[in-house]
């Protein structure tokens, strides 16, 4: 899950509708100035199903030992301190089942989904939370989705630049999703720069204006502003007495349709 903070209890996204909100975020990228990702569909599709292997975990999902759910916040936008919340061994079977899930449809896609595991396992990662019974199974894992990034790319003929021009196109349209998802409220650069059709370096900033807007300076999208729809549960409670207790909660909870909008900086 998502969790952003609400005074009577918490607002609740699904891995699977922040990462749809990316894809739209993806969909939406190009303009006069800057360029749609290429090759298009793969890395869409990337995008849009980067968190499939969180889809079991958000349907049966957990409470942390303060009781409150288990999920990722705005305070890890940037830095995955403590794996958001959970174990390193559930984290890690969520993050391989994630790959898996793509390798299965789009080889392509799944190689930079894989790059984005293994960078949130690593560069963003805060090494020091793992436990030192853990470390050799972080280690191993890693590995083993470096090697089938080679395999992979390899077998498709991809070549590195273009995994890392849709590795980073990827991360910034994650950024950019959980930063609207998680609400965060101050001014941030948005995760990797990116060149122009003139092949000139930007980096994005954004800047909260009110809630739910967001100003992307310079902006890569085809409008001036654009809203965006998502899903989510708002939970009226902040702790639960029991998992089943919050699983109940959560199950009768509808979803609402919440919207973000982007405008040009």
């Amino acid at each position: 899950m998502i969790r952003k903070e609400l005074p009577d209890g918490w607002l609740l996204v699904t891995h699977g509708e922040h990462a749809r909100l990316a894809g739209l975020f993806a969909e939406a990228w190009g303009n006069a100035q800057f360029a749609s990702p290429e090759p298009r569909a793969d890395i869409l599709f990337a995008v849009a199903a980067h968190d499939d292997g969180w889809a079991a975990r958000d349907a049966a999902p957990f409470l942390t030992k303060a009781a409150i759910p288990e999920a990722f916040t705005k305070d890890l936008v940037g830095s995955y301190a403590a794996f958001e919340e959970i174990d390193l061994p559930a984290y890690l079977r969520v993050r391989g089942e994630a790959t898996a899930a793509v390798a299965e449809r789009n080889p392509f896609a799944a190689i930079v989904v894989s790059m984005h595991t293994v960078n949130l396992l690593t560069e963003q990662a805060d090494l020091s939370t793992i436990r030192p019974d853990h470390r050799p199974l972080h280690a191993d894992f890693v590995a083993a989705q470096r090697a089938f990034q080679l395999e992979m790319a390899a077998r498709l003929n991809a070549s590195q630049g273009a995994l890392d021009r849709a590795f980073r196109f990827l991360q910034t349209c994650d950024n950019l999703s959980l930063i609207a998802c998680a609400g965060y409220e101050q001014p941030r650069t948005l995760r990797h720069s990116h060149t122009d059709r003139a092949g000139q370096l930007h980096s994005f900033s954004c800047t909260p204006e009110s809630p739910g807007v967001f100003k992307i300076t310079p902006s890569p999208f085809r409008e001036k502003e654009l809203t965006f729809p998502f899903k989510a549960r708002r939970l009226k409670q902040h702790t639960f007495a029991s998992i089943d207790d919050y699983r109940a909660t959560l199950a009768a909870t509808p979803y609402e349709t919440i919207a973000i909008t982007l405008l040009v900086g």
